[in-house]
């Protein structure tokens, strides 16, 4: 959208004075204390490491199937601390990182798994209602907006393909006039809106409150405790912690961006960091010189795109466009604040909504996103299936964690179900190379979609090489 435009005067670097460098979910004054660290042994039937949406699911939907089962949940520090705390609430039904992505590499399966995700989501929403979990849950669905005159062709294009193929239910396209009555910018050109697919959430509130529906459940939570090793004990599983440990007939790794505890996963992610803005609440009046009548989120069709979406209290939430990859991938706190980039994403706000000139930010941070080389979630078992996982969701978790959940509780089980038949299951993406490979790899694409961005899309031969390999990063 113009990235290198800017409003009149760059009275858009006043707007960051203020912005704290904390993620703004997180920066609530209702956050629950933790729970207390696991002192001294534990025993249990299933022990969860991790305390994200992919570890609180798994706990709960444990305790849902068989409410004897003896559940422990170890965290290393508190319950969504990490990126089940700071993303930007997109509660998306599909499982495979958008439906692109989920036509080009399992075609076979894409109705299948479009219904799978649909039930997720539906799932996610019961779960909301039953629990009494508090988290601004909206069905608003999302609409992925065409900055440029080739995305706009692009979106008409793949609006017709996936019609033909019977994927489209559900999905409306706007012309650009459409789409602008939706949310007004003048960088819009056209949009395709996914009415249902697609819930936004306050996903600080969203964990908080699977925590106390797993406690309400006799789910046993302890916070402020690292899993350090993972080994076989007897019939079952022990994990060694600063002040004990537990041992377990059964594990479920929810560590996602993190290092696992089986090392054979560890080459199949890589972080990549992400970062956002919130503004301060918008008045009356700025809120109707942009319409956005009905709370959709957003997000444009670029390969450096920008996501973006209402709170509750009408801020704007801004992110996307820099994914930064840090040599080595280590995963390290002076990562999470980046003012370079939050000046860029700015700049960038005010291109896209102009007639906000003068709103201000209040809170500007980032963290890490598990990615791997399929842009989504990869499944797996170790130590003779008494230990199972699930990582890789590439930014698109929120929703997808639950599926990832009911895959790790079936494979532990042994059972063969239509979750675990699926070939997204039962095949694992690409594995990153060591480094200065990994890190020389991702630079040039990243060089080569933004290149690709300036080039009316078109993709050069690294792009078209990792397309052939089956990689094809297009986000």
């Amino acid at each position: 959208m113009a990235p290198g435009a800017m409003s009149r005067g760059n009275d858009w670097t006043k707007s960051l004075s203020d912005a704290q460098p904390v993620p703004y979910w997180l920066d609530d004054p209702g956050r629950p204390r933790p729970e207390a660290a696991l002192t001294g042994a534990a025993t249990c039937d299933l022990l969860v490491v991790g305390g994200g949406y992919s570890g609180l699911w798994t706990a709960l939907i444990a305790k849902e199937r068989d409410p004897g089962r003896d559940v422990v949940l170890i965290e290393g520090r508190e319950v969504g601390w990490a990126a089940s705390g700071r993303n930007g609430g997109f509660c998306a039904a599909s499982l495979t990182h958008g439906l692109s992505n989920g036509l080009t590499r399992w075609p076979d399966e894409i109705h299948q798994l479009e219904e799978l995700g649909a039930r997720n989501l539906d799932a996610i929403e019961d779960a909301v209602a039953r629990h009494g979990l508090d988290c601004d849950f909206e069905r608003t669905g999302e609409i992925d907006v065409a900055t440029e005159p080739y995305q706009a062709r692009e979106l008409k294009d793949w609006y017709a393909e996936i019609r033909a193929k019977g994927l489209a239910e559900g999905i409306e396209y706007l012309d650009a006039d459409a789409v602008r009555a939706q949310v007004d910018s003048p960088t819009f050109r056209a949009g395709l809106w996914d009415r249902r697919g697609v819930a936004m959430v306050n996903p600080a509130k969203l964990v908080w409150g699977l925590k106390r529906a797993c406690l309400a459940l006799g789910v046993r939570v302890y916070e402020h405790t690292p899993a350090l090793t993972l080994k076989p004990y007897g019939a079952g599983m022990a994990v060694r912690t600063p002040y004990g440990g537990v041992r377990a007939r059964t594990v479920a790794l929810g560590t996602n961006v993190f290092p696992n505890l089986v090392r054979r996963v560890r080459s199949y992610t890589v972080p990549v960091y992400d970062y956002a803005l919130m503004t301060e609440p918008l008045s009356a009046g700025q809120l109707a010189s942009i319409g956005w009548h009905n709370r959709q989120g957003l997000g444009d069709s670029a390969n450096q795109f920008h996501y973006f979406r209402l709170t509750r209290d009408n801020r704007v939430l801004w992110g996307g466009y820099d994914a930064v990859y840090p040599y080595g991938g280590r995963v390290r706190a002076e990562y999470d604040d980046r003012p370079e980039t939050y000046a860029k994403l700015a700049r960038h706000f005010f291109t896209c909504f102009p007639q906000l000139e003068g709103v201000r930010f209040t809170h500007a941070w980032g963290g890490a996103i598990d990615t791997c080389s399929r842009f989504s979630a990869f499944f797996g078992t170790a130590h003779r299936g008494k230990v199972a996982y699930a990582a890789g969701y590439t930014g698109l978790g929120v929703g997808a964690t639950r599926f990832g959940a009911e895959v790790m509780l079936d494979l532990l089980a042994g059972e063969r179900t239509e979750r675990t038949g699926l070939e997204m299951v039962r095949r694992k993406p690409l594995p990153f190379p060591p480094e200065p490979f990994a890190w020389t790899g991702i630079a040039l694409t990243k060089w080569s979609l933004a290149r690709a961005d300036t080039h009316d899309g078109r993709r050069n031969l690294w792009l078209r090489t990792m397309d052939r390999l089956g990689l094809g990063f297009d986000s």
